[in-house]
């Protein structure tokens, strides 16, 4: 439902950064460990290759830090005055901390408090609703999203199913009240829980603790029926995006851009057919990055900034493990150039 904020107050991005790891893992490099080829994944995926943080001693943190710390030294913002820092992601450094709590003290938000966000490859699309209401409160006025994620971390790189579709990478969003009548106006959000079994790593949480029997089977990776995932994936991406534009008396003409969840490219094409717009107007980036993701939509912000206008509607969609899933429409806030 429409937030009624009764402070009068919106949020709004006012900056965006993103982040990824040098390293290419490509199709070719993968068709030499496990038994695939480059033609099957890009037209099952549309993936041509992704980036993976290879250093051990680069965990999700480093990648959020980096992000982070482009959009301060682009924002030229002093970082002690971020009220808050969330950290959606679904690969968190340790298991009890917040990496949100370390990403915020090593890039100097001394001032902040910090929290993790999880809800798989949704937790970026739930983090905007949640920093856009923490804006709203008028309690808050700086507020940085993050979207990171290592999944080569959790990744079997001899499980095909998996292997082809993962890479590691960040994006932050700086939310603020805005200036102007842009900003967040509305989302759709929903869960079902029927489905976690679908798509998860079993061994580590408090059901399957990890011990030597887990680690035999496997239990530490992610592991997904790729069928099931992929049908509920196209149904809930496609009517969530339906059902925030039908509540908000959108159209597809009205619409600038999608920016759906990248981990599928047939997913993303259902999602366009939905709302009826052309390709020209579905922002994907796939095919460089494969699935990061928490990181999905972070990554396409701020590869596509220079696209958008102020006040070009945007319509954000996302997919994830749990199951999670939703839209999210925003006005767009700023012009590139300005």
């Amino acid at each position: 439902m429409k937030s009624i904020n009764s402070k009068g107050i919106k949020a709004a991005i006012t900056a965006v950064s993103g982040y990824v790891p040098s390293d290419v893992l490509s199709n070719t490099d993968l068709e030499k460990m496990v038994d695939t080829n480059d033609e099957w994944i890009v037209t099952r995926t549309g993936i041509k290759e992704r980036r993976i943080a290879r250093n051990p001693l680069e965990p999700t943190s480093f990648l959020a830090i980096q992000a982070a710390k482009q959009l301060l030294e682009k924002k030229n913002l002093d970082p002690s005055t971020i009220d808050l820092v969330i950290v959606a992601t679904a690969t968190p450094d340790m298991q009890v901390v917040a990496t949100a709590a370390y990403v915020a003290t090593q890039i100097g938000a001394h001032n902040a408090f910090g929290f993790d966000l999880q809800a798989a490859c949704s937790g970026f699309l739930y983090g905007m609703s949640t920093a856009a209401s923490y804006i709203e409160s008028g309690r808050y006025k700086k507020v940085l999203l993050i979207g990171a994620d290592k999944m080569s971390s959790i990744v079997d790189y001899t499980d095909r199913a998996t292997c082809i579709i993962f890479g590691d990478g960040a994006g932050a969003v700086l939310f603020e009240p805005s200036e102007n009548e842009y900003g967040f106006e509305d989302s759709y959000l929903r869960s079902d829980g029927s489905g976690r079994d679908f798509l998860a790593i079993k061994s580590g949480g408090s059901l399957y603790p990890f011990d030597e029997n887990t680690y035999e089977e496997g239990g530490h990776n992610i592991k997904q029926d790729g069928q099931t995932v992929f049908k509920n994936a196209v149904k809930n991406m496609a009517d969530a995006a339906e059902k925030l534009m039908t509540q908000n008396d959108l159209t597809g003409d009205q619409i600038a851009y999608l920016l759906p969840h990248q981990a599928n490219k047939r997913i993303i094409d259902a999602t366009a057919r939905r709302i009826n717009l052309p390709e020209d107007r579905v922002l994907m980036n796939i095919e460089k990055y494969g699935n990061t993701t928490a990181a999905t939509l972070p990554l396409l912000i701020s590869d596509f900034e220079s696209k958008f206008s102020k006040g070009d509607k945007l319509v954000f969609a996302a997919f994830g493990a749990g199951f999670t899933w939703g839209a999210v429409y925003l006005t767009w806030n700023y012009d590139y150039n300005n």
